[in-house]
């Protein structure tokens, strides 16, 4: 199940952050967002280490903990999603899914005339995507 999913600039600076749990973990969400920033920074700045090529968008999983695992996608413009889960057998191939469709609604949202680039994202529309991608989030073996 996802619990969290974060949209953070190329400065670091948070654009869309929504939690899918209680209140009371939203604070510790944010944290594990902000900590797998510096993994998103360590793979990008250090890729001889971590494997993928430089061409690859999808940074897979950054790190897990006791309860979550997170993984990370960075766009060409150095924009970073991030995911949060409490599955532990997640396949990649549905992540790769879910963050392809979530780049799809991303561009969408800020494509958006009235959109400010570099400014946090308000918009419904794009809050209603994501979490209708979240729910539907393994459900499908791709599409």
């Amino acid at each position: 199940m996802i619990v969290c999913v974060a949209v953070v600039g190329h400065q670091n600076n948070p654009l869309y952050i929504q939690s899918f749990t209680e209140a009371d973990d939203a604070l510790k969400l944010h944290h594990i967002v902000h900590c797998s920033l510096d993994v998103v920074d360590e793979r990008v700045n250090n890729p001889k280490k971590s494997g993928p090529t430089l061409n690859e968008t999808f940074l897979g999983l950054l790190y897990p903990t006791e309860n979550y695992k997170v993984y990370g996608y960075l766009t060409n413009t150095k924009v970073k999603f991030i995911l949060v889960t409490t599955d532990l057998d997640v396949r990649d191939a549905d992540v790769r899914n879910f963050f392809r469709r979530f780049h799809t609604a991303y561009v969408d949202a800020v494509s958006n005339p009235f959109h400010v680039p570099g400014k946090k994202i308000t918009s419904k529309v794009f809050a209603e995507r994501v979490s209708t991608i979240v729910k539907s989030f393994g459900l499908s073996s791709g599409s």
